[in-house]
């Protein structure tokens, strides 16, 4: 399984998402980002984001700061099924 981390600390809103969607776009099916972010709004951004897309959210944590969360990609929804003749 893919492993990435992203730092976006010294970022705010909606900047830590912003490129962590970006990142995640690049990544396969299942795949995990931990993204490393110092804004305290980044708890709720990340939240919502992960309700809103599918991705899920696997950890959070935050020490001294320092806010780190694990993203796993959403798996690609199924193709659809051809159209009967």
């Amino acid at each position: 399984m893919s492993e990435t981390t992203l730092d976006v600390q010294g970022l705010t809103c909606p900047l830590p998402v912003l490129k962590a969607n970006k990142t995640l776009r690049g990544l396969p099916p299942g795949a995990r980002l931990t993204v490393l972010a110092s804004d305290p709004a980044s708890v709720a951004d990340f939240q919502a984001y992960c309700r809103e897309t599918g991705h899920a959210l696997v950890s959070f944590s935050e020490a001294a700061g320092l806010y780190r969360f694990t993203l796993r990609k959403k798996k690609d929804a199924p193709a659809p099924a051809p159209p009967e003749p």
